[in-house]
C-alpha cells in the first residue's frame, strides 16, 4: 500500500476550512485528498487530478471518495491547471460529479503536490519504473503510449536509450540524475545496442553494471538508481512540467492561498525553493517554510521510501 508521505505537516500547513476549493495537483491514492476532505466538509470542493489514469480509476473504486460529491477527478497534468480550472468537467466519473463551470470564483484556496511516484507505480504499472523487476522500458506516468490529441507518439525509455546518441544519453544521465559515470554507460549503451534492441529494465541494469567500476555496486545506491531516475524525469518533462506549475500559481489562486510542493530530489527542491524565493521577493507571496520539512525518524521507519522527501510552502499575497 502507498503511504502518504509528510500527511500530518502538510494539512496542518495548508489548514484546509470549510467550504474551501482545494486541489490535489497528484492525487494518487487519494490519502492526502482523505485528510483535506475531512477538513473542507460537504460544502467545500476537491478537484483530484493524475495523469496516470490507472490512479484515477482505482480511485473510483475506493468508497471515501466515490461517495463524495463534492469530488471531481481528472486524468490530466497539473501543469495544466489553468486550462483544467477554466473549463472545469468531470472527464472521469459519472453525472454525479458536480461541475464548477457555472461557479462565480474558479480560483483555489489550496494546492498540494506530491511530486514522488507511488508505490503502485513501482510494484504494479509494469511500466519499468523499477530496476528491481524486468519489465519493458516505457517509464511514462500516462498510460497512452500515443497522444491522440496531438496524434505524435509519447516518448518511452526504450526510445531514448535506443535512438538518442551517446552525447545526448550522457547529458541526460548527468543533468537529470547527476550520475558520474554517465559517459561510460552512455557509451557502453551504444556498443550495446549495435547487437540488439535494449527493450527491458533488466537489460539495462545489465549493460549498466558493466560500465561502471565494481567499487559502485557496493555503494548506498543501486549502480541503476541515478540512471533510471533521469529516464523517467526525461520522458515524462517532470522539471518542466513543475516549472510550467510554479510560473502559474498566480493564476490559480485566491488571495492567501496555500500551496504545498513535497519533493524528492535536489533538482526537483531546487526549483521550488528558487520559484518561493522569487514569488516572495516580488511580493507576490510569504514563505511559510523558512526551511524544507523533512519526515521524522518515525515516518521513515515506518516509510523508508520517505526519507528523501522535502516539503515547502508559501501562501498567495
Amino acid at each position: 500500500m502507498h503511504k502518504s508521505v509528510l500527511l500530518k505537516e502538510s494539512i496542518a500547513i495548508l489548514n484546509p476550512q470549510p467550504g474551501e476549493l482545494f486541489i490535489d495537483g497528484t492525487i494518487g491514492s487519494g490519502g492526502h485528498s482523505e485528510a483535506i476532505l475531512e477538513k473542507i466538509g460537504s460544502s467545500g470542493k476537491l478537484l483530484g487530478i493524475d495523469w496516470d489514469e490507472s490512479n484515477i480509476k482505482k480511485l473510483l473504486e475506493i468508497k471515501k471518495l466515490r461517495d463524495w460529491d463534492n469530488v471531481i477527478l481528472i486524468n490530466g497534468n497539473y501543469a495544466d491547471l489553468p486550462e483544467i480550472l477554466e473549463s472545469l468537467n468531470p472527464l472521469v466519473g459519472g453525472e454525479k460529479f458536480k461541475s464548477l463551470k457555472n461557479d462565480e470564483d474558479l480560483r483555489a484556496d489550496g494546492l498540494i503536490v506530491d511530486l514522488g511516484f507511488s508505490s503502485e507505480q513501482i510494484e504494479h504499472s509494469k511500466r519499468g519504473f523499477s530496476f528491481m523487476k524486468d519489465e519493458p522500458l516505457i517509464m511514462r506516468y500516462d498510460t497512452g503510449i500515443m497522444n491522440y490529441e496531438s496524434g505524435i507518439r509519447n516518448l518511452t525509455a526504450a526510445e531514448v536509450i535506443n535512438s538518442f546518441n551517446e552525447k545526448d544519453l550522457a547529458d541526460i544521465f548527468w543533468k537529470y540524475g547527476e550520475e558520474r559515470f554517465s559517459r561510460q554507460i552512455a557509451k557502453k549503451i551504444v556498443e550495446e545496442r549495435k547487437r540488439g534492441r535494449i527493450l527491458t529494465t533488466f537489460e539495462l541494469v545489465e549493460i549498466i553494471k558493466k560500465a561502471v567500476p565494481k567499487f559502485y555496486e557496493k555503494g548506498r545506491l543501486h549502480p541503476a538508481t541515478r540512471v533510471f531516475q533521469a529516464l523517467r524525469i526525461y520522458v515524462n518533462r517532470e522539471l518542466e512540467n513543475l516549472e510550467t506549475l510554479l510560473k502559474n500559481l498566480p493564476k490559480i489562486f485566491k488571495l492567501k492561498g496555500r500551496v504545498v510542493i513535497i519533493s524528492f530530489h535536489s533538482l526537483e527542491d531546487r526549483l521550488v525553493k528558487n520559484y518561493f524565493r522569487q514569488m516572495a521577493k516580488e511580493g507576490y507571496a510569504e514563505i511559510l517554510t523558512k526551511k524544507p520539512i523533512t519526515p521524522t525518524e518515525e515516518e521513515i521507519r515506518n516509510n523508508p521510501r520517505s526519507r528523501s522527501a522535502k516539503m515547502r510552502a508559501i501562501q498567495i499575497k
